[in-house]
């Protein structure tokens, strides 16, 4: 599981009602327009999912204590915290169908991006099995069920209605050569070293053929153009690296985009490689 928490998104404590228990869990959607951009930049995810908070706590009339959901799923396998684990979900959790579950939200819309990639069905999944071993019963549902409404939307609610299954492999590509295949090595040292030497662009030689493997993990992250990941450790690899060290909640120094041991092993967990020093 990929988990932003409210720490890293600059949010304080939930002030949502508590609740500890509920009959499963509601899958929704924006019911708006939602952005293309959010496949391939990860940023704009975190911006999203932080505007979606701005608007409910802007609700004076509905009085909002918090984003209405316990959490929500990104194109990128992300599971984004929002009110947590068991938090009442609504505007304050009054009413009675928003006790009967708890709420996750998928980050797609009524136009632009409707259908749900795998990814971020395996992070809504992701979120029901944690709900679930945190008070949540076994109920998985749309929240159409139970209400006039369109949420969370067709291909949504399509895989809501099969029990919101896995994809195969979680979204992640498997490797060829059949379910044998060892997963790749990246040496930390000579990683480190491409980083400080390699220059920025294409056509010269490669100094540690490990850098591309650490590349298309950046892509699949939506923090690198699939275009750069040349297996140059240079510049603009360099600062989509940054971009994941602050992610992960590191700054100043420590997000300066040479690669250390935590955050290169977390990325490879996450991606389907191993880390040597």
């Amino acid at each position: 599981m990929k988990l932003v928490t409210r720490a890293q998104l600059g949010w304080p404590a939930s002030a949502a009602p508590s609740q500890p228990t509920a009959l499963g869990v509601k899958v929704h959607y924006e019911g708006t327009p939602v952005s293309t951009k959010l496949l391939t930049d990860h940023d704009a995810c975190l911006d999203e999912w932080k505007n979606i908070r701005r608007s409910h706590l802007a609700n004076t009339r509905e009085n909002y204590s918090d984003v209405a959901y316990n959490y929500a799923a990104c194109p990128h396998g992300y599971l984004l915290e929002g009110r947590g684990l068991r938090r009442r979900t609504g505007a304050n959790g009054s009413a009675a169908l928003n006790r009967a579950h708890f709420a996750i939200l998928g980050l797609v819309g009524s136009s632009g991006l409707t259908e749900p990639p795998a990814a971020m069905l395996s992070a809504i999944r992701d979120g029901i099995d944690l709900l679930r071993k945190n008070g949540a019963g076994a109920e998985i549902k749309g929240h159409r069920d139970g209400f006039a409404t369109a949420c969370p939307g067709g291909p949504l609610y399509a895989w809501v209605k099969k029990g919101a299954p896995r994809p195969d492999g979680d979204g992640e590509e498997k490797p060829e050569g059949g379910g044998g295949a060892k997963k790749p090595v990246v040496d930390l040292s000579r990683l480190v070293a491409a980083a400080r030497t390699d220059p920025p662009k294409k056509g010269t030689p490669v100094s540690y053929s490990g850098a591309k493997v650490v590349e298309q993990a950046l892509v699949k992250e939506g923090l690198l153009a699939k275009g750069l990941a040349d297996g140059h450790f240079g510049s603009a690899t360099v600062a989509a690296y940054a971009k994941l060290q602050r992610r992960y909640g590191y700054t100043g120094r420590d997000a300066d985009g040479i690669p250390g041991r935590t955050t290169l092993t977390r990325l490879g967990k996450a991606h389907g490689f191993t880390v040597k020093d």
